[in-house]
C-alpha cells in the first residue's frame, strides 16, 4: 500500500470516527427549568432532564463572565453576550447528581450568582444548585410530620464567648416527656454549622426516616468546628484540643441540661464529613468515654489498634463516594470486624467529595444508631 494511499484511508478512517462521536453524543434537551434553589421569582440558572446546566446573567458593562461549574479544571463555563448585555451559556456536559457549590467570573472578580440561593462553603457564602438525583426521594420536602431546627448560643468559657449551635428536635418533642438519644453531626473544612441543614438536608432526612418507621427519633446537634483558624491547605495545623473542650466541656453539658437527652455514652454519637471526620475521628479517641456511636463520612478510618484498651464503641461506621478511595473503608471496616468491632463500611455509588454523598451516608447510618 503506498503513503498517498494510507494517508487517505487513516483521512477518511479520523472523519469517520469523529462523525460517530458525534452521532453517538446525545442531544442536549431543550426541557430546562429553573433550578430548586432558585431565589424567588428568578428564571435562571435552569437545569434539563439530562442534568445540563444554563446560565444567564445580567451585566451589560462586562466583557467577561465565567461560571466556575461545568469543565472540570478547565476554567468553568464561558458565557456569550447578547445586544441587550445578557450573558448566556450552558455547560458542556451534564453535571453529577446532587448539589453544587458555584460563583461568577466577572471581568477577573469573583461574585454570586444573583438568581440563586447562597451556601456556605469554601470558607465564604457561595451560590448553590441542586442535580436531581434518581434517589433523591429520601431528602426530599414531603408531606410528613417535621421536626424542628433551632439556634442556640452556648457559653464557652474557654473562648470566652457564647458560640453558635443548630440543634434539630425530632417531630413530636414539644409536646412530651420523652428523652431522646443525641447525634453531635459535624460539618467539613470551609463549612459552618449551617452546612448539615442546608446542603445536606438533614433534618428532611430524619424527618422521612421518622415517618416511614426506619429509625427511632433522635435529636442532632450541630456546631462550628473551627477554634483556631486555618488556611487553606494548612489544616495540618489544626489543633484537636480547643475544639475538643467546646464540644465535650461545654456544648455536650449544655445540650444535656437544656434538652430532653438520654446523656449516657450509650445513647450519644459523634460523625462528621471530611474535616468533621478528622475531627470526630480525634475526639473519640481521646474521649471514648463520652460518645458510644462514631462515624466518618469521607474523613478517615479507624485502625483497631487505634480502639485497642478503651471502651468498645457501640458501631464504628465508615463511608465514601465510589470516586473517592472506597477501598479504604471497606478494607479498614473490614479489619475491626475481625478484630472483633461492629463496624459497617458504605460506599455511595457513583460520587465523589460532595453532599450526595454524605446525605446518602447519614441516610444509612441513622437506622444503625442507637440500637
Amino acid at each position: 500500500m503506498n503513503k498517498q494511499c494510507y494517508s487517505l484511508m487513516l483521512a477518511a478512517s479520523l472523519t469517520m470516527g469523529a462523525a460517530w462521536a458525534q452521532v453517538e453524543k446525545p442531544a442536549v434537551k431543550d426541557d430546562f427549568k429553573p433550578s430548586e434553589l432558585n431565589q424567588p421569582g428568578q428564571e435562571y440558572p435552569q437545569v434539563n432532564s439530562q442534568g445540563y446546566v444554563r446560565f444567564r446573567i445580567k451585566a451589560p458593562q462586562a466583557d467577561s463572565v465565567r461560571v466556575s461549574l461545568g469543565l472540570g479544571g478547565r476554567g468553568g463555563t464561558r458565557l456569550t453576550k447578547d445586544p441587550e448585555g445578557f450573558f448566556t451559556g450552558t455547560t458542556e456536559g451534564p453535571l453529577d447528581e446532587g448539589f453544587h457549590y458555584y460563583h461568577l467570573n466577572v471581568d477577573g472578580g469573583t461574585f454570586n450568582d444573583p438568581g440563586t440561593l447562597n451556601y456556605y462553603g469554601s470558607v465564604r457564602w457561595e451560590s448553590g444548585i441542586e442535580i436531581p438525583a434518581h434517589d433523591q426521594d429520601f431528602y426530599q420536602l414531603k408531606n410528613v410530620p417535621h421536626g424542628h431546627v433551632q439556634q442556640v448560643l452556648f457559653p464557652s468559657k474557654s473562648t470566652n464567648t457564647s458560640r453558635r449551635a443548630f440543634v434539630y428536635t425530632p417531630p413530636g418533642y414539644e409536646k412530651g416527656n420523652k428523652r431522646y438519644p443525641v447525634l453531635y453531626l459535624q460539618h467539613g473544612w470551609g463549612e459552618d454549622e449551617t452546612a448539615w441543614s442546608n446542603q445536606g438536608r438533614a433534618n428532611l432526612i430524619m424527618d422521612n426516616l421518622i415517618a416511614d418507621g426506619k429509625i427511632k427519633p433522635f435529636i442532632i446537634v450541630m456546631t462550628y468546628g473551627m477554634t483556631n483558624e486555618v488556611k487553606f491547605g494548612k489544616i495540618r495545623e489544626f489543633k484537636i484540643e480547643p475544639f475538643q473542650t467546646v464540644l465535650v466541656d461545654e456544648l455536650v453539658p449544655y445540650v444535656d441540661a437544656t434538652f430532653r437527652t438520654m446523656a449516657s455514652r450509650d445513647k450519644r454519637a459523634m460523625a462528621g464529613l471530611s474535616m468533621g471526620g478528622m475531627e470526630t475521628r480525634n475526639i473519640t479517641v481521646n474521649k471514648p468515654d463520652v460518645f458510644g456511636y462514631y462515624a466518618l463520612l469521607s474523613g478517615g478510618v479507624y485502625s483497631p489498634e487505634d480502639l485497642k484498651d478503651k471502651a468498645r464503641p457501640e458501631l464504628v461506621f465508615l463511608s465514601a463516594g465510589s470516586k473517592e478511595k472506597p477501598d479504604g473503608v471497606r478494607n479498614a471496616a473490614a479489619a475491626l470486624k475481625t478484630a472483633g468491632y461492629n463496624s459497617v463500611s458504605y460506599v455511595s455509588e457513583g460520587t465523589a467529595h460532595e453532599f450526595l454523598t454524605w446525605r446518602r451516608s447519614l441516610y444509612q447510618m441513622a437506622p444503625l444508631l442507637f440500637k
